[in-house]
């Protein structure tokens, strides 16, 4: 058996994981990031293609929480997590939000001045910006239909950088933050996957773990570590910590953004390479309305998820475009580890509330995309009528039921809250789990809440703040 051995212990390397390493790098620690999916080049394959699912996703995009309706969700599994397959959205934690959490749970120096602080920091090391010229088609669509209906809609900041010619590049973490924890003398230990903890009373000393060789073999290899920092993402984080014996508010209390599509065909061929920046935010919080990924494969999913005919749609896939309707959820799930089992159990129960409120939000879709000039909607929605006209809509509301309703999300968080009351949380203010001295997680698990909108600034904004005050300990 091959051992390692490091000062600081990083598991995973997505939103979480690469600011850490960047972090404890820069300022002289001995850093080892622990990824359990490969290290794949960001150029090597095309942006929401089958072949980026394949490579990048877990399960290659095939997971699904339990429940009535169940829900589809998606997470990445390679260098940089789920950086490397979402959008690049960006938008900073409400103020108001921020502010419910640090009230309701007890969250120390979580200020507007320290977190915008900590924004600062991320946005100006991934270049976060909005587009230099003028929107794409799809993304106009929003803005457009907004305006005619008399809403709000904004354009967001994605974590791109452009070029003198307005081309732009995704700042993934595999394209900078974990280079740059490289540079300043991080490791990097791809295609390993970590499967338990290794406790000495109130500390973690280490862990065990099975390394893929290149030519697919494994060998187990245990390391040994002073700190130890999970960042798996809201799924993998409390399932390892359930598998290590540690299960006191870990795992339960998972949040979502359920959320449902629309086809959209319009009256010529729209852009399909990128996902729209403009959000509709007249309903925000609650509710979000935007634009999704539409290569052909995603077009042929979200038609075939209506249960209609499609066939002449599918046939003229690129005058079509994928829309969505994104709710804050009252309702919550739970990871459970199954010994012997890999893949945990993860169930989510959608409240009635919640079910209304997105069916509304569908309806809203529905309105803001015949304003703009679509000419056939389809929803995910079982046997619903395809709408043409805004008085179809209305079909829409009855069909909505938790049996014919197709939904998913992208956002997943909450399952080891942070916060000082000991009793609503898994960790400490800055994510220290209760009852360890040196465990510590650093992603989207210590989120209290689904903040609304892309999680993304606020995992990196928090984890950036809880890097530095370990620092300050040492």
């Amino acid at each position: 058996m091959k051992t390692l051995e490091t000062e600081v212990l990083i598991i995973g390397s997505g939103a979480g994981g690469a600011v850490t390493a960047a972090t404890l790098a820069r300022a002289g620690r001995s850093v080892l990031v622990v990824e359990e999916g490969p290290w794949i080049d960001p150029d090597a394959v095309e942006p929401f293609s089958l072949d980026e699912m394949v490579l990048k996703y877990r399960h290659q995009g095939a997971s699904a929480a339990l429940g009535t309706p169940g829900i589809a969700y998606a997470e990445g599994r390679c260098v940089g997590g789920s950086t490397e397959i979402n959008s690049g959205l960006y938008h900073r934690l409400p103020e108001e939000l921020a502010d419910e959490w640090r009230r309701t749970y007890r969250i120390a120096e979580f200020t507007p001045e320290v977190l915008d602080k900590y924004s600062d920091l991320v946005e100006n090391e991934l270049s976060v910006s909005k587009l230099p010229g003028a929107p794409p088609p799809s993304s106009a669509v929003l803005e457009r239909g907004a305006a005619k209906l008399g809403w709000r809609a904004v354009e967001f900041a994605r974590v791109f950088r452009y070029d003198h010619q307005g081309r732009g590049v995704k700042q993934t973490m595999a394209r900078t933050l974990v280079p740059r924890a490289v540079e300043a003398g991080a490791q990097i230990l791809a295609e390993c996957r970590i499967s338990r903890l290794l406790k000495r009373d109130d500390r973690i000393v280490g862990a065990r773990a099975e390394r893929t060789l290149p030519g697919g073999e494994t060998e187990p290899v245990t390391i040994i570590a002073e700190h130890v920092f999970v960042c798996g993402g809201a799924i993998q984080t409390p399932t390892l910590l359930q598998h290590s014996g540690i299960r006191a508010q870990i795992g339960n209390g998972l949040k979502f953004h359920p959320t449902i599509k629309v086809a959209a065909r319009f009256p010529q061929a729209y852009d399909h390479g990128d996902v729209p920046m403009h959000r509709v935010t007249e309903f925000s919080p609650f509710l979000t309305i935007g634009g999704s990924a539409s290569r052909r494969g995603h077009v042929a999913l979200a038609l075939a998820d209506s249960g209609g005919d499609y066939a002449d749609a599918l046939a003229a896939w690129e005058d079509v475009v994928v829309y969505y309707a994104a709710i804050r959820s009252d309702g919550s799930g739970r990871v459970t580890a199954l010994p012997g089992f890999r893949a945990p159990l993860v169930t989510y129960r959608m409240t009635d509330a919640d079910q209304s409120r997105l069916a509304r939000g569908l309806l809203h879709l529905g309105e803001v995309l015949l304003a703009a000039g679509a000419t056939e909607l389809y929803p995910s929605i079982a046997g619903a009528p395809v709408a043409r006209r805004a008085e179809d809509l209305v079909e829409w509301w009855d069909a909505f039921t938790p049996s014919t309703a197709n939904l998913m999300t992208v956002h997943l968080t909450s399952t080891v809250r942070m916060g000082d009351d000991q009793s609503r949380t898994g960790a400490d203010s800055f994510g220290r789990v209760w009852g360890f001295r040196n465990l510590r997680i650093n992603d989207a698990s210590l989120l209290p809440d689904a903040p609304g909108v892309n999680p993304q600034a606020a995992i990196m904004t928090i984890a950036a703040r809880n890097a530095d005050e370990f620092l300050s300990h040492l």
